[in-house]
């Protein structure tokens, strides 16, 4: 493994529920994310894909192994370090945008730093609007903006502290395929120009066609990899994923 890694789980290891109706959502997952870099994650639902995110997010915490942010050990941090840790060095976006209705978008892009006690720095925050697209909107509130929008500010939120990871659990999953596709382009745009780490949670082989390397999982494992990706061939492999979960599923029966 590289010191390059963003983020990086080590012989991960989580079950949910006991006996028999045990799962085990991550089997002895050994995996690391780029710095710099676009990853989607995808796999079908019950695959672990969500699991694995929010370990590394520090949202969760796994049975066994290991997980780091940068040079950062989570296993064994205080509730009080890992609450630091998200608030200064992670930035989630969310299928559900999250935006608080009795604020207006800039408030929501700033609620991070103010609940922190930071104040922005100007040319990033000029530059974050900038790349968003949002310089006329900042002073309308959520339902005055459309589903893209609403989206382009929990991205600007994400991006204005500096995090040094973004995750991105199905984030243009409420949205429709023009919109999709700007806030796509806009994750793209914050790798490529401003250098941002970005893990994203998809079902969707168009939105995994912008990143620069989706992971599949299934059955709490990783099964492939893609690098530069484009849409047919995440479809392959998707494709030959499904026909071996039901080669499987007939096996078992």
């Amino acid at each position: 493994m590289t010191s390059e890694a963003a983020a990086r789980v080590v012989h991960l290891t989580k079950t949910y529920g006991a006996g028999n109706a045990q799962v085990r959502a991550l089997d002895d997952v050994t995996v690391e994310f780029a710095a710099g870099e676009f990853t989607a994650v995808m796999g079908p639902s019950g695959s672990g894909k969500s699991t694995l995110m929010h370990c590394c997010a520090a949202l969760d915490t796994a049975d066994s192994g290991e997980v780091r942010l940068g040079s950062t050990v989570l296993n064994g941090l205080s509730d009080n370090e890992l609450t630091r840790l998200r608030r200064d060095e992670i930035g989630f976006i969310f299928q559900s945008f999250n935006l608080v209705p009795t604020l207006t978008a800039r408030e929501n892009i700033l609620l991070p730093l103010s609940i922190a006690g930071r104040s922005p720095e100007k040319a990033w925050f000029d530059s974050v609007i900038e790349t968003v697209g949002l310089g006329d909107r900042l002073h309308h509130k959520p339902k005055e903006l459309s589903g893209g929008q609403q989206q382009r500010v929990a991205v600007a939120r994400a991006l204005v502290s500096r995090p040094s990871i973004v995750f991105a659990d199905e984030p243009t999953g409420n949205l429709d395929s023009q919109s999709g596709a700007e806030v796509l382009n806009l994750l793209r745009r914050s790798v490529d120009q401003h250098g941002q780490t970005i893990v994203m949670v998809t079902h969707d082989p168009v939105a995994a066609a912008h990143t620069d390397r989706v992971l599949f999982l299934a059955d709490g494992t990783v099964v492939d990899e893609l690098r530069h990706p484009d849409r047919e061939q995440v479809l392959e492999v998707m494709t030959a994923m499904t026909a071996a979960q039901v080669a499987r599923a007939a096996e078992s029966d």
